[in-house]
């Protein structure tokens, strides 16, 4: 689709318009498809180990007549009032609207069923905090007959992401800029990824809680934003202050199994991006690195596995994404390690550390949870013992002597009681 078939020419709102300069050199030039491998993305230099928690200042320029927020690919966006109404893809950004006081307002994302079931298992121990998303439109991809018919105040999504779904080209991504409302979104810092080759010049890659802080300056929420970085702070100085010395920290390896067959995907557990905001802080030995082989570094974000390859790296300790959903159940996959002729070799199964993992596109307030689980999981000398999961159950119960962080204050914060 282009042009202006599907939908009227002008609808665009009275309250938010486009300024500054775009970051992006030829950001909307040549083949959105095309993947020219010869330019690189900025990485920012405030990526760190530990998550660093703003990019600058996150304080929104204001004046009488409006505001404008920052992020990149986009650039620099005006508005004259907060938006409303809230279109979301991705979870890391709906978590974000979450955070802000803004789930009520969320209009659609991504498999809306999974996300809520999901994050009601964490939500659960923050009182007065609930989601109820359960129906909206499942948004990737996205068609813009329906983004018109949603008419939101701003679309939460980077649309160098967008660009790269079927029927979307530069002239789409504009026409719903300037007729609906305009994007604000950062994805492609999830694991360090390349945008696509219109969108590579100047692209820069955020933290998980830099690209929050940037989304918190649409919803003139920095004071939130600041609150809930404090809390963050606070968690990785807990976590730094009782690191065992690398000597004595176990190897771990993150996977997902499919429910259907054998197949398997690891993921990099101290790779830069989001994606492992919850494990690179918590510095254990990446049991995949050898196993792999030099190839490591250079394959791509998810890589196949088999349970030869799982057994040669052999984690002591086995992080499994998805039981936290209705999709998988860690009782089963438990029990298909310690029935498989090669798997029932690993140590994690052998010992009885095969542990359950939420979601790798987190947003601040799962990024909180899922560290205090990880470091559990991984140090249970340092950080308490984790308590286990049950299947279909909430996030389990922490003696509150033992939270890595106060529920009652995220809670607090969340619903603008700080």
């Amino acid at each position: 689709m282009s042009g202006n078939d599907n939908g009227p020419e002008s609808t665009r709102r009275d309250y938010v318009k486009y300024g500054g300069t775009v970051l992006t050199g030829g950001l909307l030039a040549g083949c959105m498809g095309d993947t020219d491998a010869s330019s690189t993305p900025t990485t920012n230099a405030s990526e760190t180990t530990t998550e660093s928690t703003a990019t600058g200042s996150t304080e929104a320029e204001s004046d009488d007549s409006g505001y404008s927020a920052t992020i990149s690919p986009v650039g620099e966006v005006e508005f004259e009032s907060v938006p409303e109404n809230v279109f979301t893809i991705l979870s890391h950004h709906t978590d974000m609207a979450l955070a802000l006081g803004y789930g009520d307002n969320i209009n659609a994302m991504h498999a809306p069923g999974y996300i809520q079931s999901l994050w009601s298992k964490f939500t659960h121990h923050l009182d007065g905090v609930s989601v109820d998303w359960d129906g909206l439109y499942s948004s990737w991809p996205p068609t813009k007959e329906k983004l018109y018919e949603l008419d939101s105040d701003v679309h939460l999504a980077d649309p160098a992401r967008v660009a790269t779904a079927e029927g979307w080209d530069e002239s789409d991504i504009e026409e719903i800029k300037e007729n609906v409302a305009p994007w604000f979104g950062n994805t492609f810092s999830d694991a360090h990824q390349q945008p696509p080759a219109a969108w590579q010049d100047g692209y820069e890659y955020y933290t998980l809680w830099e690209t929050f802080g940037r989304v918190a300056q649409v919803f003139q929420e920095e004071e939130r934003y600041k609150a809930l970085a404090d809390v963050h702070n606070s968690l990785l100085t807990t976590i730094e202050a009782n690191l065992p010395p690398e000597s004595e920290r176990p190897s771990a390896a993150m996977v997902l199994f499919s429910s259907s067959d054998d197949s398997m995907w690891g993921y990099k557990t101290n790779a830069p991006g989001y994606y492992a905001s919850h494990t690179r802080p918590l510095g254990a030995t990446d049991a995949l690195t050898e196993a792999v082989g030099d190839s490591y570094e250079n394959v791509g974000d998810d890589i196949t596995l088999d349970y030869e390859t799982l057994l040669e790296a052999d984690p002591d300790v086995l992080l499994v994404l998805g039981p936290m959903t209705e999709y998988h159940n860690i009782d089963d996959i438990r029990a298909k390690l310690e029935d498989h002729d090669v798997a029932k070799k690993i140590t994690a199964v052998e010992e009885g550390q095969v542990y359950v993992q939420g979601t790798r596109r987190q947003g601040p307030l799962l990024n909180l949870f899922q560290l205090e689980m990880t470091a559990k999981q991984l140090y249970p000398d340092q950080f308490g013992e984790w308590p286990g999961y049950t299947n279909g159950e909430p996030y389990p119960e922490i003696p509150t002597d033992e939270q890595l962080f106060d529920r009652q204050r995220v809670a607090d914060i969340v619903s603008g009681d700080n």
